[in-house]
């Protein structure tokens, strides 16, 4: 279950953060392993909004990827547009400050 439920509003406002954002999570032909979980894990902690990009080599849907990447790091699912997932946790000192509801 996500930390947080996104507004369509706040979802919007997220999405327009991430367009420029270079991914820098890439899940290869192992898919979600142990040390993909990490690497997500650990670049939430500094950066709350990621982009995760899926290479050729990678078989597994898209979407399941994103589902197991948002429950195992406890983050929501912001887009998913072709091979990149868009994920977001917010952090205890909220460098993103999100529009209200």
């Amino acid at each position: 279950m996500p930390t947080v439920t996104l507004s369509g509003k706040q979802n919007r406002f997220l999405r327009g953060l991430g367009h420029h954002l270079n991914p820098v999570v890439l899940i290869g032909k192992d898919a979600v392993s142990q040390g993909v979980i990490d690497s997500v894990e650990e670049v939430l902690d500094q950066h709350e909004l990621i982009k995760v990009k899926l290479l050729e080599g990678c078989l597994v849907d898209r979407k399941n990827v994103a589902e197991q990447l948002s429950t195992t790091t406890d983050s929501s699912v912001v887009q998913i547009l072709g091979r990149t997932i868009l994920l977001f946790r917010p952090t205890p000192e909220g460098k993103i400050e999100l529009p209200k509801k």
